[in-house]
């Protein structure tokens, strides 16, 4: 458990927006230690490849969708999940292929719900009080459905275990994770606390 990892990555308005060293300080002051960094500017195929390594992710994404538009009383433009999803995908490929992003391997006790709990939901507007998304962005869905465009969030973070595996080791190679030891580890760690005094 100790050794879970989940992949983070500062999306291209997060790097615009300087607020880089504001996002990784938030998952450093819970304890998470930082084992892998780059920052690309990645190919829209390349992205289409993120958002579907896991298989269901376009049928999940488009019944979300359209869930979405009739919790708020709208006509959905297609009752068909994988249209829907398929215009969600053209705008994240064109989102997160409009500059860099610097992606980040996360490792520490239940890194894949620490991350999501510290970046709040999909939707900024409304993320609770506390989390990133809810402290640094207003955008809404219905704003990024209005201009067209994929909603501004900041971040991508891995949704399962199993999800962050896969991204990493899209987005990285073995070389690329770095193992080393943090003293902070002892302190999060060490069940008797006793290294602690010489």
């Amino acid at each position: 458990m100790k050794n879970e990892k989940t992949l983070v990555v500062i999306k291209p308005d997060g790097i615009q927006r300087s607020l880089i060293g504001e996002v990784i300080r938030r998952y450093e002051r819970a304890g998470l230690k930082l084992v892998g960094l780059k920052m690309v500017v990645p190919t829209a195929d390349f992205v289409e490849k993120h958002y579907t390594v896991d298989p269901g992710w376009r049928m999940s994404n488009g019944e979300k969708t359209i869930k979405g538009y009739r919790d708020k009383g709208l006509t959905p433009p297609t009752e068909d999940p994988m249209e829907a999803s398929g215009r969600t995908l053209e705008k994240l490929k064109q989102y997160m292929s409009s500059g860099p992003v610097i992606a980040l391997v996360w490792q520490g006790v239940h890194a894949v719900k620490i991350v999501r709990k510290i970046t709040g939901g999909t939707e900024p507007f409304t993320s609770d009080v506390g989390t990133i998304r809810g402290d640094l962005v207003l955008d809404s869905y219905q704003l990024a459905d209005t201009d067209g465009r994929a909603v501004r969030n900041l971040i991508h973070a891995s949704g399962s275990v199993d999800e962050a595996n896969k991204e990493i080791a899209l987005w990285f190679n073995e070389k690329e994770i770095i193992n080393y030891r943090l003293v902070q580890e002892q302190i999060l760690y060490d069940v008797n606390l006793d290294g602690i005094l010489e």
